[in-house]
């Protein structure tokens, strides 16, 4: 069977990275080469790196500042990704697999990001504080959140990249979020006009 193709860079990500957009590039070049031998994305990804994954996470780099734990960073996704959007921001990748280490850690000293930490734990072993805490493609708010919130300062924020169902998830979560005392809870449609598929964003604040 030929390989599928990898997706064109689309038009809208060079807007999105700026003068950023060369390490992008090599970014997502890596990815296409070693991500499926490397198992850190699927065979049918290929032809829908950029859209589904690299512009997916860059769509939401405005949101972030301060101090940023990207839990479950896996591929990179959105971690890698938005510490080279956000070269201001400071990024902590947490990933609890040995082989997503070494693959992060190659990425960001072959791209150079001073801008990035990553950690080997579980982000209930952390026992660090954030501005905000990410994560995409990781699970369910219900199983996600009490994970999280405890790595977010007073008044700091949950951003969360997620699907369609984010909806459902906030309803089936809502004894969780009490719990962890997360509130002021929205979703955010992002990319409508830019790319050709959305992203939605939970957003939330926790309160100690």
């Amino acid at each position: 069977m030929p390989e599928s193709p990898v997706e064109a860079e689309p038009s809208a990500a060079a807007e999105l990275f700026g003068d950023r957009i060369a390490l992008a590039r090599r970014f997502t070049a890596s990815l296409a080469a070693e991500g499926e031998l490397r198992g850190l994305i699927g065979p049918l990804e290929l032809p829908r790196l950029w859209t589904r994954h690299v512009l997916n996470s860059a769509i939401a780099a405005p949101l972030f500042h301060g101090s940023v734990a990207d839990v479950g960073s896996g591929a990179g996704l959105p971690g890698l990704v938005l510490a080279i959007a956000r070269p201001e921001v400071e990024w902590t990748l947490i990933e609890p697999m040995e082989r997503r280490i070494a693959w992060l850690t190659e990425q960001v000293d072959s791209l150079g990001l001073d801008n990035v930490r990553i950690m080997r734990a579980r982000a209930e072993d952390v026992g660090l504080e954030f501005d905000v805490v990410t994560a995409r493609a990781v699970s369910a708010l219900r199983t996600l959140i009490p994970i999280t919130a405890p790595l977010a300062k007073d008044a700091g924020e949950l951003i969360f990249l997620k699907g369609q169902n984010v909806d459902a998830e906030i309803a089936a979560a809502q004894k969780v979020l009490k719990k962890h005392k997360v509130s002021e809870v929205s979703v955010q449609v992002l990319g409508e006009g830019t790319l050709t598929e959305t992203t939605r964003v939970f957003r939330a604040r926790v309160r100690s």
